[in-house]
């Protein structure tokens, strides 16, 4: 079989998108050598992979994503490779293609928050681009022989939202973290200066899109703060339009402490994450949530959003806070500085949940279902 997969994503441009799609092909590349597999990639991220198995092979499709460009000719590159299957990692699949396919859905965060707020577009061109992310969600779930959901719940999220696609079409692989090397006690000063970061802190690693509740988080940091007036929140994430509102937000709101650190690499994440009191989650919705588990990887206690998919995840391993709730997010900062029995049960907890998701069984469980696929 010739499968083809779509890898525009691949690495740190895809960020959470791009880490999925990187791990599924490093672990189809150890656990497939029978069928053949062509992967395609923009010029930015041609060089970021290097195939370790003979049946993989790069193919460059400079298409960006949500263009004309990808709808138009990136359906004429798949066609010409004469591909028995292709697997989307997004819902961004081409109106126009007509072969068999596997989409795999992260979550409908698009459909539940369907505000301008979320985008650097005006109102009339953010609802025409939100139309047409609803039909192309719509027509890749209607279209694919299979999908793929990264957890129970989006799949419960699928069905419930489009009826049309039958139970068993829909199949959950769950994703997966990885821990990387500590770097020794000697470094770690001089990587939280390098940041401008002051302890005692807590941390929050991810994007500041409006779901993620981070202005409320900051609101609620700002009331806590009367109980350690040391205490720091530390935001960690590439400074983009959203980071740079939330900053305006704080300083308008005269909250003192929020440190915004951007962009840090996995190798200096590592310090930031296990140098702090906790990690915070107050997420209103995700499909799988893959910092928790990160945090947990680093030795780091979390505290998260009640949210079903958090619960389904994370299990007994962390702390749950009503997010929707100022208040309760006080009221576990302030639980997060006591300390105590509760960190020490929650990192242990943490360490062991980590265990139960590989991105090995993924990628069993993917190829499981191309295999499944009739060609």
């Amino acid at each position: 079989m010739i499968i083809g997969i779509d890898a525009r994503f691949y690495g740190p441009i895809g960020k959470g998108l791009g880490r999925y799609t990187q791990k599924l092909i490093e672990n189809l590349e150890k656990v497939d050598d029978t069928n053949e597999y062509f992967i395609f990639l923009r010029k930015q991220n041609f060089g970021d992979y290097i195939p370790k198995n003979k049946n993989f092979k790069k193919v460059l499709a400079d298409y960006h994503w949500y263009t004309w460009q990808e709808q138009l000719f990136f359906p004429r590159l798949l066609k010409k490779c004469n591909l028995n299957l292709v697997h989307f990692p997004h819902f961004n699949v081409p109106l126009f293609y007509r072969g068999k396919f596997i989409v795999t859905i992260h979550d409908l965060i698009l459909i539940h928050f369907p505000t301008v707020r979320s985008s650097t577009l005006s109102p009339v061109l953010y609802r025409l681009k939100f139309l047409a992310y609803k039909i192309v969600i719509k027509s890749a779930i209607r279209r694919s022989n299979r999908v793929i959901a990264v957890s129970k719940f989006t799949k419960k999220d699928i069905l419930e939202n489009y009826p049309e696609a039958p139970n068993e079409k829909v199949i959950v692989t769950y994703e997966a973290c990885e821990d990387y090397c500590m770097l020794s006690p000697e470094k770690d000063r001089e990587i939280l200066l390098k940041y401008g970061i002051i302890k005692p802190y807590i941390l929050y690693v991810g994007n500041a899109y409006p779901h993620k509740n981070l202005e409320r988080l900051v609101l609620a940091f700002k009331e806590a703060q009367k109980s350690n007036n040391d205490l720091k929140l530390v935001l960690v994430g590439r400074i983009d339009y959203f980071y740079a509102r939330l900053k305006e937000f704080a300083e308008k709101k005269k909250v003192p402490g929020v440190i915004f650190a951007g962009y840090v690499p996995d190798y200096e994440l590592d310090t930031i994450f296990h140098n702090s009191l906790a990690y915070i989650f107050p997420s209103l919705y995700e499909g799988f949530g893959l910092p928790p588990l990160e945090a947990m990887a680093k030795g780091t206690p979390v505290f998260s959003s009640d949210h079903p998919c958090m619960k389904e995840v994370l299990g007994d391993s962390a702390y749950y806070f009503d997010a929707k709730d100022t208040n309760a997010i006080v009221e576990t900062i302030k639980l997060i500085l006591k300390g105590g029995r509760l960190r020490e049960e929650l990192i242990k907890k943490g360490y062991e949940k980590i265990r139960e998701y590989s991105w090995k069984k993924m990628a069993e469980m993917t190829l499981r279902a191309y295999k499944n696929v009739r060609v």
